[in-house]
């Protein structure tokens, strides 16, 4: 089970938020509706922690599972995934 609380009630009510992530939750914290935190178990810390796997065997891992069960991913099935638009202006200032 995980909640969101702002910064702001995070800040009022730690000690049942710590309760709550002692029993097995899993408490995001946001700012103005963005996340910005997540607070975890300590044992679920650790088990990512100590993987010690990294992002590349990670990603081994995930390649190797796809193609043991015969999926396919092409450069359509990528095509679509990034914003095409060039975004906001931007002018340096002085």
């Amino acid at each position: 089970m995980s909640r969101r609380v702002s910064v702001a009630e995070a800040k009022n009510k730690l000690p049942s938020i710590l309760r709550e992530v002692e029993e097995g939750s899993v408490v995001e914290i946001t700012r103005y509706g963005k996340s910005v935190a997540m607070v975890l178990p300590e044992r679920d810390y650790r088990r990512m922690v100590e993987s010690g796997q990294g992002f590349w065997a990670s990603l081994g891992k995930v390649r190797s599972l796809i193609s043991s069960e015969g999926i396919v991913i092409d450069e359509s099935d990528l095509r679509n995934l990034r914003d095409p638009l060039p975004g906001r202006a931007f002018v340096w200032t002085a």
